[in-house]
């Protein structure tokens, strides 16, 4: 049995919770606090875990007396007297919400008999990562509205080509996918760090890769993913636009997706280190990203915007000017909508560099259009990296202009700012031929709309049999 596979198995669990009327958020926090007591000891790491509360201690129990176990059990590990401090954090707060003991104890045996062996052969780092992509792909669960697919995350990546010991950063971490990948990423170019000296291979288990998530659960997530895959960098929970989120600066790299939206009532940031005051929140994101980096020419990054940056005027403008004077924002990737599953949302990756000055260093901008006269993309047409091919072939062309393709455009700093700093440029000319060729998927939306109908019908379902109930205690 694959990753895939075994994938799929836990994902099929979720059904078993239906009854206690978990969400699929729910059920992928549930199957952390479980997996990781099971994935501690596959890979004999469960020293961490305070005797009497590991694996085999869980599997031991049933009925009712199991039920009470694990309950006990998330709050031993989630309180002060645990001396290993990630343990602390995945375990934080946390509380089941299975109510029949019988569910849970399925949930718990049917894990057991998953194939371990293959498991670890393949990663089970790469075993979560698989589970918390469909968690995001699955429509029900909500999880996915912004989720960055795993093909974007690689291609940003291998573009920015994050270095041996340099200190890479998420700010808006998520699950950690963006780091993961970078790690990921040096690990392929150096045997798994084994090339590596034992200082410098210390430093990318420790120090290398950063991050900050606001959303505690999501947080828990991006811990379990960063211990699987054996980085061990800072990675805070808390509100990275207020003060606890100063510590993030000197990068060499930053790689990230920040949340989309203004904040709450129009409320502003509470950083006091930003230039410019504004509610939306990714154009603070963006001033503290570049604000974030080095100044030695190092500095760098790739960030997934909406189109609402490149065009938004007043502080927008002022901030995008900001931007173009400290940094070069040499190029700009207009995204295919339907990649994030929250359809319509129109998105760009913002790649630039930290100049030595902080005047400036943007001369030219090249913008290539990968979201004019592309497929409708979805669970039956997704995204892959071919679909880059293009892009990646311009971005790295030793002569940018010598790139022949329709997609690839120029617009030096003049001409940028002469239409008011706005950047919401470079889009083709559109060749449908019909409206409806921008409609949604049809099976997609019949799939969607069925499973909306059979949702009704069991609540209906209870109605009535609620109903019929109170009308048998009437009859008494």
């Amino acid at each position: 049995m694959n990753n895939t596979e075994i994938v799929s198995k836990l994902w099929g669990l979720a059904n078993v919770l239906r009854d206690d009327g978990i969400t699929y958020q729910q059920y992928v926090t549930e199957l952390t606090y479980i997996l990781f007591l099971k994935m501690m000891k596959e890979q004999e790491m469960e020293a961490v875990i305070p005797e009497g509360y590991r694996w085999d201690d869980l599997l031991a129990k049933e009925g009712i007396e199991l039920k009470e176990f694990y309950q006990g059990l998330l709050l031993k590990l989630g309180s002060s007297e645990v001396e290993n401090e990630r343990l602390r954090q995945i375990y934080n707060g946390a509380a089941t919400s299975i109510d029949e003991p019988k569910n849970l104890e399925k949930l718990i045996k049917s894990i057991d008999e998953l194939d371990w062996y293959n498991a670890k052969e393949e990663g089970l780092g790469d075993l979560y990562e698989g589970l918390l992509e469909k968690n995001a792909s699955e429509k029900k669960s909500g999880a996915g509205q912004y989720f960055t697919p795993r093909v974007l995350i690689d291609v940003m990546v291998k573009l920015i080509e994050p270095k041996i010991g340099e200190r890479c950063n998420d700010p808006a971490a998520g699950t950690f996918g963006f780091m993961i990948a970078a790690d990921r990423y040096l690990k392929e170019q150096t045997d798994d760090y084994f090339d590596l000296s034992p200082e410098q291979a210390e430093f990318q288990k420790k120090e290398a890769f950063t991050g900050m998530e606001l959303v505690k659960d999501t947080h828990r997530l991006a811990l379990m993913n960063a211990l699987l895959h054996d980085m061990e960098g800072r990675l805070e929970q808390g509100d990275t636009l207020s003060a606890n989120g100063k510590w993030m600066k000197n990068f060499n790299v930053v790689l990230t997706n920040p949340p989309f939206g203004t904040k709450k009532g129009g409320e502003r940031a509470t950083r006091d280190d930003l230039t410019f005051e504004t509610s939306n929140k990714q154009l603070n994101f963006l001033q503290l990203i570049y604000n974030s980096l080095v100044t030695d020419g190092t500095g760098r990054a790739a960030v997934v915007l909406p189109d609402n940056v490149l065009f938004e005027d007043g502080v927008g403008a002022k901030i995008r000017q900001d931007l173009m004077d400290k940094c070069n924002l040499h190029t700009i990737l207009r995204l295919p909508t339907g990649i994030f599953y929250a359809q319509g949302v129109k998105t760009n990756v913002l790649f630039f560099e930290r100049g030595t000055k902080d005047e400036g260093n943007t001369k030219e901008v090249w913008v290539y259009d990968l979201r004019t006269n592309m497929p409708s993309f979805g669970k039956r047409t997704p995204l892959t990296e071919n679909h880059f091919g293009g892009f990646i072939e311009a971005y790295h062309a030793e002569n940018r202009t010598k790139v022949e393709d329709e997609r690839w455009n120029l617009f030096t700093r003049e001409e940028i700012g002469s239409k008011g700093d706005n950047l919401d440029m470079g889009l083709i000319v559109d060749e449908s031929l019909s409206a409806y060729d921008n409609l949604p998927d049809p099976i997609e939306s019949a799939e969607e709309a069925i499973d909306k109908l059979q949702q009704a019908m069991n609540l209906l379902g209870q109605v009535v049999a609620e109903l019929k109930s109170i009308e048998v205690k009437a009859g008494d």
